[in-house]
């Protein structure tokens, strides 16, 4: 089997959903920035050479539809020879795309792929605009629909995680966050965005701003242990789960370049990192948020490594409550766990998390000079995912 190779990774920031700077810009449009900034980095590859484009999208509708994949193949790449196409496994999709690429790679089915993620939860809210239920389910099994915060709460009841750990663990998500952000942890993996927002002033002209968009806008410097003790649940009036203990509603676009040896050789450059393996597991619905305790040790077994040789872990944030019930159940080791802040301060943009934690992981653990790393998370319906890379 062959060997896939990452030799780029570039996320856009990530905006917040509704109220950031991304809410006026297309998926489509900013993810096509993302990968104009890649192919400039490689002036050696014509677009031609690009076998495929991978997007992974969460609520593929409205903005995100229409196969995206083959829409910011077409904005982005300045040609009509590479095809695109458009993967969903809900929060994992953007980590899938990134499988799907290294996979075809492996098999010889391609030597050059663009796979990433986009998700605009401002022009697309969760579960998108039509849901239409199969009412058979909804009858016998409603968990298996059940909100998101609904499934976190079921795990505070399961795991008897309290409400100040879970407060806790917010806290030191922002703490995390806003300290790369002071030390620029962040700034070589993230495309600036510029925008030019038009809109009539008080005296009826229309004027022009320029925004550039270059820092995460999630994490909070007041964030406290007192103020977030004084939100309100949301999901359960005698619940544990609040809007600061849960992970922000984001917009944003990452993706990595995956090559092949032989393309890795013709372009004569040293890879980021190497694909290792790649795990799914299922879980019940109800308790969604511990789907990385199945798939975890399955990535594990088929990488023949074992968790004391993954050197740092980006373990998505959705919602404080899961991710200690993960760290608990794995004796996950919170020391190399989201260092820079994970989706509770930084954001979660769906369908783009994957790449975009893969985009953070390897640039970190680049500077750490570090070998072997993950990236894992819980998906909607009952579902977690989880990627080894090894890190050059």
């Amino acid at each position: 089997m062959m060997t896939a190779y990452i030799i780029a990774a570039k996320r856009t920031a990530v905006g917040k959903a509704k109220k950031g700077k991304l809410r006026l810009i297309r998926p489509d449009d900013l993810a096509a920035r993302v990968v104009q900034n890649i192919m400039n980095s490689f002036p050696m590859i014509d677009s031609k050479q690009i076998d495929d484009v991978i997007v992974g999208n969460a609520m593929p509708e409205g903005e995100q539809g229409l196969n995206m994949g083959r829409m910011i193949s077409l904005l982005g790449l300045n040609t009509v020879t590479v095809p695109g196409m458009t993967v969903n496994r809900y929060c994992s999709s953007g980590l899938e795309s990134i499988a799907i690429a290294a996979s075809k790679i492996e098999m010889g089915l391609a030597d050059c792929i663009l796979a990433g993620g986009a998700e605009s939860m401002s022009m697309i809210p969760m579960g998108g605009w039509r849901v239409v239920p199969n009412l058979n389910i909804a009858q016998n099994n409603p968990d298996w629909y059940w909100n998101m915060g609904i499934t976190a709460e079921a795990l505070h009841k399961k795991y008897n995680i309290s409400r100040e750990h879970q407060d806790e663990f917010s806290y030191h998500s922002h703490k995390k966050a806003i300290e790369a952000i002071s030390k620029n942890r962040f700034v070589n993996e993230i495309v600036p965005i510029t925008l030019i927002e038009n809109f009539v002033n008080g005296n009826d002209i229309l004027e022009h701003k320029e925004h550039i968009i270059s820092q995460d806008e999630g994490p909070r410097k007041d964030t406290t242990l007192e103020g977030l003790s004084k939100l309100r649940p949301v999901f359960d009036l005698k619940g544990t789960v609040t809007a600061g203990n849960s992970s922000q509603t984001s917009d944003g676009a990452a993706f990595v370049l995956v090559v092949s040896e032989k393309m890795l050789k013709q372009l004569n450059v040293e890879p980021l990192a190497r694909f290792v393996n790649y795990a799914v597991a299922g879980v019940e619905p109800k308790h969604m948020g511990i789907g990385p305790i199945e798939a975890i040790p399955q990535v594990l077994k088929r990488s023949g490594i074992n968790m004391n040789q993954i050197e740092q872990l980006e373990l998505n944030e959705a919602f404080a409550v899961q991710a200690l019930a993960v760290m608990r159940e794995l004796n996950i080791n919170p020391e190399i766990t989201n260092i820079n802040g994970g989706a509770i301060a930084l954001g979660h943009p769906l369908g783009c998390t994957g790449t975009k934690l893969t985009v953070q992981l390897i640039h970190e653990m680049k500077k750490q000079k570090q070998k072997y790393g993950m990236v894992s998370m819980c998906v909607g319906s009952g579902q977690g995912a989880a990627g080894i890379f090894e890190v050059f």
